[in-house]
């Protein structure tokens, strides 16, 4: 057997599954708070509540079932590509339904808001889940997954760009001012576009990896197998810190421009950016200093992510995955920690702290599930039998765990110091310093932890080789 190189049409087309997976991730990390509270208006308590106890359900009940369904399919198609096309048109209908603003009574709101997030996470589940695991049966050559993840992550890195620069200034735009309006408009162009791209998928893939006809096993043997897997315990943890401390500050961004950020300082700062930017013909950004400037912020931090992802692969390499992902994501969190000691006018400081967050953060990105293939490839060693998509499902257990806590810590804690959603007026200080500390001190603290993990992580380069050496062995006899 060989070890599968793949063509670039391969990992283009496979890239552009998160690509549109993340249309919706991106969204959901970035506004879902600030939808329920400022667009759709419900008080912090209810959004902080639906946020984690329907995303907490969705991630313990949703990924594991999925996840052995998975890999439990048998088609023409093989496991996992199926459930990317049987997903892909539900998934976009949903993710317009979940932003949508009903005429109804405020308990009618929160009984619609449960609804429709429950089917989002359980259709983007049933998608991303067998996405994910799909990377691991591409194919058995580590180097290839190393090349795929970079791919992949440069398409995240484009939907991330998208949600977090322009789609506030569209929404806007679309909406005429109308927030409500602009997001449906936005979420309905987003969903056939995110599709489209799903379906691309499906067609410029294979997968490779076949377990032996003979490999049987049941439910409860996989689980046996996860919990004696300690490179997997670690990195469920680990993502779970990661996804806690992403949704944590992305979807504080938007608040700290709004109500810590120097309007005044922050008109100065952007003004020659965006005449600039005027004169080449890009006016997506309006004149609106708050979310142009929140457009640009993250536009920074996003390009610099991608310089970041480009030399994720040489890095990894060469070292080893291990090393490069705890040493670039502590040194990313001294950058969110800086945050703490900007004042509201320090806007090249702002904007410069996130660059560097963005640009050593970059270089962890596609290491995450490039080592979470890995750990079924160490599954597989160990054990003598493949279990690909119970390993990424209780990964996904692990993502969207984290992004229910961090979005609801995001309403919790806001409601906390004194927040008041859609305030005309100025936000009590205590609310101001609670949008510095939710961008800064708050999510530096799971990041930190991460890092640390990371080196208990026994899957080192010298592993990865032999695991490598040894499964091909085993696959060619």
């Amino acid at each position: 057997m060989i070890t599968h190189p793949l063509s670039i049409k391969e990992k283009i087309g496979y890239s552009l599954g998160d690509l549109s997976a993340n249309l919706v991730f991106q969204t959901l990390i970035t506004y879902l708070a600030y939808f329920y509270t400022d667009i759709y208006g419900l008080n912090a308590d209810d959004a902080t509540a639906i946020i984690f106890i329907v995303g907490t359900v969705a991630a313990i009940g949703f990924n594991p079932i999925v996840g052995a369904l998975a890999d439990r399919t048998n088609s023409k198609w093989g496991k996992f590509r199926p459930w990317i096309l049987w997903t892909a048109i539900p998934l976009g209908i949903t993710s317009v339904l979940a932003f949508t603003t009903p005429d109804f009574s405020y308990n009618g709101k929160v009984i619609y808001a449960v609804v429709t997030y429950t089917l989002l996470l359980l259709l983007y589940a049933g998608s991303n889940l067998p996405y994910s695991a799909l990377s691991g049966v591409i194919t058995g050559d580590m180097k290839e997954r190393n090349s795929i993840s970079a791919y992949r992550f440069v398409a995240v890195m484009f939907a991330q760009f998208f949600v977090q620069v322009f789609m506030l200034p569209i929404i806007m735009y679309a909406g005429g001012g109308d927030k409500a309006v602009g997001i449906e408009i936005t979420m309905t162009w987003l969903a056939i576009i995110g599709t489209i791209l799903l379906i691309i998928t499906f067609i410029t893939t294979k997968e490779r990896i076949i377990p032996k006809p003979e490999q049987s096993s049941s439910l409860i043997d996989d689980i046996q197998d996860l919990i004696k897997n300690i490179p997997w315990v670690i990195m469920l943890t680990v993502t779970i810190l990661l996804f806690t401390t992403l949704a944590m500050k992305g979807g504080a961004y938007v608040y700290y421009f709004e109500n810590y950020v120097s309007k005044n300082s922050l008109s100065d700062f952007i003004s020659p950016i965006l005449d600039f930017l005027s004169s080449i013909g890009i006016n997506f950004f309006g004149s609106d200093p708050v979310s142009a400037g929140f457009g640009l912020f993250n536009a920074g931090g996003i390009i610099f992510m991608i310089i970041g992802i480009g030399l994720s692969k040489m890095l990894a390499d060469k070292y080893g995955k291990r090393n490069v992902f705890g040493i670039f994501l502590f040194i990313s969190t001294l950058f969110v920690l800086v945050f703490y000691f900007l004042s509201p006018n320090s806007i090249s400081l702002i904007f410069g702290a996130q660059i560097f967050h963005g640009f050593f953060y970059g270089i962890t990105i596609p290491l995450l599930w490039a080592m979470i293939a890995d750990v079924a490839d160490y599954s597989e060693w160990k054990n003598n039998r493949r279990a690909t998509a119970i390993i990424f499902s209780a990964m996904m257990v692990g993502l969207k765990l984290g992004l229910s806590i961090g979005g609801a810590l995001v309403a919790k804690i806001l409601g906390n110091y004194g927040y008041v959603p859609s305030s005309d007026g100025e936000q009590v200080e205590s609310a101001i310093l609670g949008t510095k500390m939710l961008v800064s001190i708050y999510p530096s603290i799971p990041f930190l932890i991460a890092a640390a993990l990371l080196f208990f992580y026994s899957i080192d380069k010298n592993l990865e080789d032999k695991i490598e050496q040894e499964l091909l062995e085993r696959r060619n006899k």
